[in-house]
């Protein structure tokens, strides 16, 4: 027996310590939402302290608000503030400073977490007349707007800091994460106006941190009027997509070589036409190949936008929708149109795949002014107040629905914003048509500070409780598991045939765009028992950051369209630079199986077996074992 003993005593040593060496580290399981609400309704929560002009979900637990300046009521060092965090399990807010003027910067973030806010318009006054000076002074403090930075935090002290790496002026930017974490910045303009023109056009791109001086962009240059915050999306192959005015083009970002594609059909999609966008669903089953839904904006030429007889709120927002797979073909894809028009619709991901289509106006476009024909200021009229739900994995003809949707009571136009929150709510804020702080009865489209929560169908049930889900992900290397206890599966081990694990980035969300949202389906396999538990064998990302570039994002597991709580998690190696690449595991192939065992084996305690790769219990077990072992060779037994 001892001989017996003594190897395999040496090889599960060996064996332990070498898992001990590899296991990764998980998060805590996440538990219920914190609070219930009516479904598929939304409910106002509190009015925020800044208008919500852009906004970000940076921790689990906090949504930053960026705004432009102006007289917002509440204050910080001695002037207004423009920036703000919102707490969201206390429901607590607290003011920020953000320094310069970063009235319609652009947003996104880097592989290493910190948030970065980019551009904005130049020092202001009451009303948002041009300051005497560029560089702060009062009523307002406000230098020109360039690049601030933020490392979120949940302990109320982290506040924006200005880089030292500062962009040219940009106003309307797009700003789209790398495959090594860092951030091209696409054009925007130098001091504004409704659309632009060629006195002050930015048409280039940059990077941050910097690689040398902005390079001009042969579609930026060729698309003006309405060429502010193109479009843009890193696709699967390395290249970026862009799209811009009535033009389309893949720009080789490290060549500086541009194809053009076709142009769009049907209507304007980038501001002012703002029309809602998003990347669908990356998953194995479609290759990991990206397509772009585009729906709404406004079929306005270039030679419309500046005529006197424009009367913007009078002009229908278009009811079309298109897709485009860049990376296999240059045309564009009719898809099922709107069920009404709409200009300013923000698209945001729901962890079970389908897309919420919320704000937006029947009527006008993006933007504000003192002309005549303004609604007060707003260039919009006719507010879209209930939202649609796009099903990307239903049939042609069957995609949209409002079935069962309540409409909203806050107008949300110019200005508005939206995120996914890790409870798989919606949080909904902002609309501010005006040029400062303007708020009364008699104003129809006010400064908007009332937030709101959409709570979509699957709302209140009883959300899966994974345990297993490492809090770092990387591009290859081994599975891990993920268990699943009889409650996650409500009560029926076949439910595990529904599962998904989704990674969600819920983007910088402002003027209709959630720069950076994406949503990746892992593959994954499975082993079920017959005690109604379940463990999930999960791939690692595929070996290709531009799929899903390195930084913070949520997983979600879902379980028949219901999902978890999201956690957070940092994808890639948490740095700047080239990430690793490691080899793909393989996966075991999907099984129900029999628990061994007594019947108190198979109680209600977990799905059977040692799976978690991160699991301490899994690795004390393992440990006591090979002592046993080790124990029983000593003593000679």
């Amino acid at each position: 027996m001892q001989a017996l003993l003594r190897p395999l005593a040496a090889l599960c040593l060996s064996a332990t310590l070498v898992g001990l060496a590899n296991a990764q580290s998980v998060v805590d399981a996440p538990g219920q939402p914190k609070r219930k609400g009516t479904i598929n309704s939304f409910e106002i929560i509190g009015d925020s302290l800044v208008s919500g002009q852009q906004i970000f979900l940076g921790t689990s637990d906090k949504v930053f608000f960026v705004d432009k300046v102006e007289n917002n009521p509440t204050q910080i060092h001695g002037h207004p503030a423009w920036a703000s965090v919102w707490g969201l399990e206390a429901n607590t807010q607290r003011p920020m400073d953000a320094i310069t003027n970063s009235f319609c910067a652009g947003g996104n973030v880097l592989g290493n977490g910190t948030w970065l806010n980019v551009g904005g318009n130049q020092a202001v006054t009451y009303g948002g007349d041009a300051a005497p000076s560029q560089t702060g002074g009062g009523p307002y403090d406000d230098p020109d707007g360039r690049n601030s930075i933020l490392d979120p935090c949940d302990d109320g002290k982290c506040d924006w800091a200005l880089s030292p790496h500062q962009s040219g002026q940009r106003w309307y930017p797009t700003l789209e994460t790398l495959e090594d974490g860092t951030i091209i910045i696409l054009g925007g303009c130098r001091w504004g106006g409704y659309v632009n023109d060629a006195n002050q056009d930015n048409p280039t791109y940059e990077f941050f941190p910097p690689r040398g001086e902005p390079i001009t962009s042969e579609i930026l240059s060729t698309t003006l009027p309405a060429n502010l915050y193109p479009l843009a999306w890193l696709l699967p192959s390395g290249m970026l997509l862009l799209q811009s005015n009535w033009a389309t083009a893949l720009l080789n970002y490290t060549s500086h070589e541009e194809t053009p594609l076709d142009n769009i059909p049907d209507a304007v999609r980038v501001y002012p036409a703002s029309a809602g966008t998003v990347m669908l669903p990356l998953t194995a089953a479609n290759n990991w190949t990206a397509t772009i839904l585009f729906c709404g904006g406004s079929n306005i030429q270039p030679n419309r936008w500046k005529s006197p007889s424009f009367i913007v709120p009078t002009y229908a927002a278009s009811t079309s929708c298109v897709t485009l797979t860049p990376d296999l073909s240059p045309s564009y894809t009719h898809d099922d149109p709107l069920p009404e028009g709409r200009s300013m619709v923000n698209f945001i991901f729901l962890p079970n795949g389908k897309i919420l289509a919320v704000n937006g106006a029947r009527m006008g476009t993006a933007g504000y002014g003192n002309t005549s024909w303004a609604i007060g200021q707003s260039y919009a009229d006719d507010p879209v107040l209930t939202p649609a739900i796009y099903d990307p994995e239903a049939p042609a003809g069957q995609r949209w629905s409002q079935e069962g949707l309540q409409a909203s009571t806050v107008p949300r136009m110019y200005h508005s914003s939206a995120t996914l929150l890790p409870d798989g709510s919606v949080f909904i804020s902002g609309s501010n048509p005006n040029s400062d702080y303007n708020v009364g009865p008699e104003i129809k489209y006010p400064t908007e500070y009332r937030t709101e929560l959409f709570y979509p169908s699957y709302y209140n049930e009883r959300r899966p409780q994974p345990k297993g889900i490492l809090s770092q992900l990387s591009y290859g290397g081994p599975t891990f598991d993920i268990q699943l206890d009889s409650d996650d599966l409500f009560g029926d081990v076949s439910n595990v045939n529904n599962t998904r694990v989704v990674i969600i980035r819920t983007g910088f969300s402002t003027h209709a765009m959630n720069m950076g949202q994406r949503y990746l389906k892992l593959e994954h396999s499975y082993t079920g028992y017959d005690n109604n538990t379940a463990t999930l064998h999960v791939r690692q990302l595929p070996r290709n950051p531009a799929i899903l570039t390195p930084g913070p994002a949520f997983v979600f597991v879902v379980v028949n369209g219901i999902p978890s709580v999201g956690v957070q998690v940092m994808i890639g190696s948490g740095q700047l630079g080239k990430q690793p690449i490691l080899d793909l595991a393989d996966l075991p192939p999907s099984s129900i199986e029999k628990v061994p065992g007594s019947a108190a084996d198979r109680g209600n305690n977990g799905a059977y077996g040692l799976h978690s790769v991160g699991s301490s219990v899994v690795w004390q077990w393992a440990v006591c074992t090979c002592m046993a072992l080790m124990g029983a060779v000593a003593v000679g037994w």
